[in-house]
């Protein structure tokens, strides 16, 4: 460590503490960053559980497109930060409102980074020295912040969540999901010996000394922010493999509490289950370099980039006579749909959760059959509260976008309404293709325009009408059914935006029909019925 009289004469940015209830990441991206290219994150921290305290520093390697006067990087107030250089020269800035203001100018008995009083366009390197408490989360994982806690034998359990917060609640960061690190990150996390910690990537190696070990975490995957985190615990880690659907063998890794070792080979055996049923629908494990990861946590579960955390309380249901855990699958599902392909603003969050919850219909149909899948869009569709669109605009913080809205079940029955729309060929085939096509993976981040294009193509006419109405607005589809002479109906839509098939019942034959703007006229000996399958969200008025 660096004795800060020698290379920083300024006081310390002490810590105020942040109302972090009213913290949402994302949002408007303030031009500054907008400049500013994060490439990697590596963060060496020190966790003193006792004292719920981290010391230590993040190094943010960074690429900025034009020359600027100012870094501008996010970290709430719970922190004193003692000095910041960039490029290994000490520098000057201000912490306040959560957000880091690292000058070029100097001031405060700091020399100029610069003669030119600006940082150069290209790559820099920041390191920020930072120690303090974090917060405690109040509702793991939506409610985030760190969780002390004790398994049952008494040891010290650890989770952190930070989706809807952002990583800047422990570390230093550009907090928006537009810009992810290319070049990946490296946590170098020191914990009290004998306990255990799980992350992203790889695990480089482990050095214990005295009373501490510390364990050196590697991926080089692009990977969210919230996903830039560590669990701790006195963990066992059991050991598989998986080959997949392109014969890559990857690691399966996961840490369970010692005392619930004998669950390991049940959940193991699921995860293997459910990843042939993910690579079948969206294409092959993303992270087939690095691992497949579960880790025990005392909250429900999260997406958490190769290491998906799992709740522990080994809670299963029997589909066609399997073991099923929605919790396991749906976090899972994730590693396609959030951590592969990534919403670029909050505000298209559906395509995360959304898809992810239609994957679990997918995995429905492979278990139990049809019957088991229109259960399941079923239940989502009784869980739409209607209160606010998918989309309500555009560069919203995670909260706004989340917060009251229908991105799970509303975003799941979407799906399932294209699908009918489409039909089951170019529809799986699409669907597949945004989960494996470069431009929509990775380091390319998506929004609701990307996905509707994309389906739009492969449709071959413009699907934005049915998007639009869909994710924009919380209208359903009204139909009128009207009698208009003996056996004779007119079927119209009363808020059209565009020619949809419906699936129309005359004399109990189902038949599928184009209704446009004007309607059919049609016959039959009994009261037509309209989607009686229920692929769409709609109102039938019968007049």
């Amino acid at each position: 460590m660096f004795g800060i009289a020698q290379i920083f004469s300024t006081p310390f940015a002490t810590a105020q503490k942040t109302d972090v209830g009213k913290l949402s990441s994302g949002g408007k991206l303030k031009p500054v960053q907008a400049n500013m290219d994060i490439r990697k994150y590596t963060l060496n921290l020190d966790v003193d559980i006792a004292n719920k305290f981290i010391k230590g520093n993040t190094t943010v390697n960074l690429q900025l497109k034009n020359a600027a006067d100012t870094i501008l990087l996010d970290l709430i107030q719970h922190y004193t930060i003692e000095m910041i250089k960039v490029d290994g020269k000490p520098i000057s800035f201000d912490h306040n409102e959560e957000k880091i203001f690292i000058k070029a100018n100097g001031g405060d008995g700091v020399k100029p980074f610069s003669t030119s009083n600006q940082f150069n366009a290209g790559n820099h390197s920041v390191l920020i020295v930072y120690s303090g408490n974090p917060p405690e989360a109040v509702r793991p994982p939506w409610l985030g912040g760190f969780t002390w806690s004790k398994d049952r034998s008494g040891n010290d359990w650890v989770s952190i969540n930070i989706q809807k917060e952002g990583g800047r609640m422990y570390f230093p960061c550009k907090d928006h999901p537009s810009d992810e690190p290319n070049e990946g990150v490296e946590m170098n996390i020191t914990v009290p010996a004998g306990l255990s910690v799980a992350g992203p990537g790889l695990l480089q190696k482990t050095v214990t000394k005295k009373n501490k070990s510390t364990f050196y975490w590697k991926t080089n995957y692009t990977i969210s922010n919230y996903c830039v985190l560590f669990n701790i615990g006195k963990y066992r880690v059991f050991k598989d493999s998986y080959t997949t659907i392109n014969n890559n063998i990857v690691p399966i890794e996961y840490y369970i509490l010692e005392e619930d070792s004998a669950q390991a080979k049940r959940v193991i055996e699921a995860k293997k289950r459910d990843s042939k049923i993910l690579e079948k629908y969206f294409g092959e494990y993303p992270w087939y370099k690095e691992k497949i990861g579960i880790a025990a946590v005392p909250n429900s579960g999260m997406e958490h980039q190769t290491m998906i955390t799992f709740d522990n309380k080994f809670i299963f249901t029997k589909v066609g006579g399997q073991d099923y855990s929605a919790n396991l699958f749906h976090e899972y599902a994730h590693e396609w749909w959030a951590n592969k392909v990534t919403n670029r603003d909050w505000a298209h969050m559906w395509i995360q959760e959304g898809i992810g919850t239609y994957a679990e219909a997918l995995a429905m149909y492979e278990l139990g059959g049809q019957e088991a899948y229109n259960q399941i869009i079923a239940n989502h569709k009784r869980g739409i509260r209607y209160r606010k669109p998918l989309v309500g605009g555009e560069e919203l913080s995670e909260d706004e976008t989340y917060a009251g809205n229908d991105i799970y079940t509303k975003g799941s029955f979407f799906m399932h309404s294209l699908r009918y729309v489409l039909g089951d060929e170019v529809f799986l085939k699409t669907l597949k293709q945004l989960a494996t096509d470069e431009a929509y993976t990775y380091d390319n981040t998506v929004t609701s325009t990307d996905v509707e294009q994309l389906f739009s193509k492969a449709a071959g006419y413009s699907l934005k009408p049915f998007f639009d109405f869909h994710l924009r607005t919380t209208q359903v589809i009204e139909v009128s059914i009207k009698e208009t002479g003996y056996q004779q109906y007119q079927i119209k839509p009363l808020n059209y935006f565009m020619d949809l098939p419906f699936e129309i019942t005359l004399n109990g034959n189902a038949t599928r029909m184009i209704l446009g703007k004007d309607g059919i006229s049609v016959k039959s000996t009994t009261v037509p019925m309209v989607d009686a399958a229920g692929y769409y969200l709609k109102k039938v008025v019968i007049q």
